[in-house]
């Protein structure tokens, strides 16, 4: 009898039966509030109508039109739509199924457009499992260990972590840039490295924001050597941290920016866009696949974006983040366990301490599965599994945060008292 690989952990114990808006219901018909979103996934939420119907139009006229074989209505449809909301000059794009695939595009693009073989990522950063985006992953060793050798070409710089290293944001700050400056100097030189990869808020590194002296810092840099500055933003984007993307919150513009996750609200689709003068140096076909802009993904795209603007979700994820640190912030004071508050919008994350400061992921994991135990789904992230980490559905109601901080605060409680 063939099962599921017992490598596949589940963070809860729910056998979901069906969805709607920011519940889950399991086969009992018991009802979970869900502030995972299929990992930031599902922006508008569980089956959004508009998005159910449009790709059940789609899947009853054209379900796959290979996209280097034919051109699909809602293909083009869907880069008019991204053009609207695209960071400026970034007019030229490329699709895929999922978030490394994205990564991987990006970086063969930044290498081909540079012709230089090197490229800079960030402590903390999530990239992918595939080998080139493990490669650049540094967010945990279990996303990059057991493959060896993994690829070359990939060079490590701090992020300013504040947290981390027990300093205030102008110290991390002034570390990660100097050591920057230092690595340019003494491992990749410039005129060998062809691009910054980096997440405007760290994902599975803890939910950390970047900040704007740094990631200005890294524009500056970037534009004295002729490097290109990629934003990751697969979890940030399509307004998670308040803004449609997190670089907005510190006027950094990007030379390429990677989108997937809310990107279609639950169906597979990942994309990375560029100006036309670096995406026209990428080498014939080195960009392609089977599935890539599937014309149902990309319906269900349209319809999310449609969503997101008609019902104001950026703004919606800016003001119900903005009540859910409130909520979270208040019970962090009554247990000093909890010693950090973090994120941006509805991207919020809690970190857990012990009594001498270690990373305690022992309880962050307690109170994630007395959550769960309680109705209000979570997961966690950070090297230890640390951080216990908020994020709902862009559509959550003022209602349901309340909801979500009384849940929480009951699951701390009952494990910390």
């Amino acid at each position: 009898m063939a099962e599921l690989s017992t490598l596949l952990k589940q963070a809860t114990g729910v056998l979901a039966a069906r969805g709607e808006g920011v519940y889950l219901y399991d086969e009992d018909g018991r009802r979970y509030l869900d502030f995972t979103a299929g990992i930031g996934v599902t922006s508008t939420g569980h089956c959004h109508p508009k998005v159910v119907e449009a790709a059940q139009r789609q899947v009853a006229t054209l379900i796959h039109g290979q996209y280097t074989t034919v051109m699909h209505r809602p293909l083009l449809d869907l880069v008019d739509r991204l053009g609207e909301v695209l960071p400026p000059g970034l007019d030229r794009l490329f699709f895929a199924n999922s978030g490394s695939e994205a990564v991987e595009g990006a970086l063969r693009l930044s290498r081909q457009a540079t012709a230089r073989p090197n490229v800079v990522v960030f402590h903390g950063g999530f990239h992918g499992r595939t080998v080139a985006a493990a490669s650049m992953t540094t967010s945990g060793a279990k996303f990059r260990s057991g493959f060896n050798p993994i690829m070359g070409g990939v060079v490590i710089a701090p992020f300013p972590n504040a947290s981390h290293y027990g300093w205030s944001e102008q110290e991390a700050t002034d570390f990660a840039l100097r050591e920057l400056d230092y690595l340019l100097q003494t491992v990749t030189q410039p005129q060998e490295t062809a691009a910054f990869f980096i997440e405007p808020v760290l994902g599975e590194g803890g939910y950390v924001p970047a900040n704007t002296r740094f990631l200005q810092g890294l524009r500056e840099r970037a534009d004295r050597y002729g490097i290109l500055l990629v934003m990751d933003e697969i979890q940030t984007g399509c307004g998670r941290t308040g803004r449609f993307w997190a670089a907005d919150h510190f006027g950094v513009r990007p030379d390429v920016v990677i989108t997937a996750k809310g990107l279609a609200s639950g169906f597979p689709l990942s994309a990375f866009a560029a100006p036309a003068g670096i995406m026209d140096k990428a080498w014939p076909g080195s960009q392609g696949g089977t599935y890539g802009a599937n014309a149902v993904a990309c319906a269900a795209s349209l319809a999310t974006l449609e969503v997101i603007r008609e019902e104001k979700l950026v703004e919606n994820s800016a003001a119900r983040g903005q009540q859910l640190r409130l909520e979270l912030e208040g019970v962090a004071a009554e247990h000093k366990q909890i010693t950090d508050v973090r994120g941006l919008g509805l991207m919020l994350g809690n970190e857990f301490r012990d009594a001498d400061g270690n990373p305690d992921g022992t309880t962050a994991g307690a109170v994630q599965q007395e959550a769960a135990k309680r109705g209000l789904l979570l997961l966690t992230c950070g090297a230890w599994s640390e951080v216990v980490r908020f994020i709902p559905a862009l559509v959550v109601n003022e209602e349901q945060v309340r909801e979500a901080g009384s849940l929480w605060a009951e699951s701390v409680a009952a494990v910390l008292s």
